[in-house]
């Protein structure tokens, strides 16, 4: 399977604090890979370094097999490599579906560019409303952002991303702050995303990791201790030691 997402070495430090050391991956087309790990292990900061919030000391990004390491957030955004909270902004007062318009137009076109009704770009509009059929929330479309639920405005976001027409989506814990039961419609979202796009999922809810990945990477102390399929991590002693635990696993 052909990589999408290569890091080669990957480095952050605050003075003498270690954050990624020499991080090195390799994410496939149409997989869903997993970073799992301790709290302060380094999952934030890898992220921000693949979404170009931050830039790494030493090491390299490639994405479609272009070193995109010193580019910023938006050119990497416009290549198809999204994050989602940072290629959106929930406006309350708009609608839904003006929402996601608006995340559209803004991966197209400069801001200066709107003019008039959101709705009345076409071409955004179709991109737009496919996005929301694909996140469960078309009925939505009309309702104002700020009467969503909590899960329901994480659907709108990443709509907001499916939108701009990505290739690759970076989630930095999806599930984070949700109920059960908003866990599950994002956790069957997500699978029916699976093979149209590639994802790097940051995510402590294992159920969901287990569920959804095809591979994970666990991340301890800036380093990946491993990287393997789900079975291979829940079997692993060392992981087991170090985060799941033996009763997160049985469970999971």
């Amino acid at each position: 399977m052909k990589s999408i997402l290569t890091t080669e070495r990957l480095t952050k430090k605050y003075g003498a604090l270690v954050v990624t050391d020499n991080i090195s991956i390799d994410i496939k087309q149409g997989e869903i890979h997993a970073i799992i790990g301790p709290n302060g292990a380094g999952k934030t900061t890898l992220i921000n370094q693949l979404s170009g919030e931050l830039e790494p000391q030493e090491g390299e990004v490639y994405f479609n097999g272009n070193n995109v390491t010193a580019l910023s957030i938006s050119k990497r955004a416009r290549a198809g490599l999204v994050r989602s909270y940072q290629i959106t902004s929930v406006f309350d007062e708009l609608s839904v579906l003006e929402n996601v318009v608006f995340s559209s137009l803004a991966s197209r076109k400069h801001a200066y560019r709107f003019w008039g009704s959101l709705l009345s770009y076409k071409q955004e509009v179709a991109s737009a409303l496919s996005a929301l059929e694909l996140t469960g929330l078309a009925a939505q479309m009309e309702l104002p952002a700020h009467q969503l639920g909590y899960g329901q405005r994480r659907q709108l976001e990443l709509a907001m991303a499916l939108a701009t027409n990505p290739k690759f989506l970076l989630l930095d814990e999806p599930m984070a702050g949700m109920s059960v039961q908003e866990s599950n419609v994002v956790v069957e979202l997500l699978r029916s995303l699976k093979r149209r796009y590639s994802v790097l999922l940051v995510e402590h809810d294992m159920n969901a990791v287990f569920e959804l990945a095809d591979r994970i990477s666990v991340l301890v102390y800036g380093r990946i201790l491993v990287t393997g399929t789900p079975d291979e991590i829940k079997a692993n002693e060392e992981v087991r030691a170090v985060y799941l635990g033996e009763e997160e696993v049985a469970t999971s």
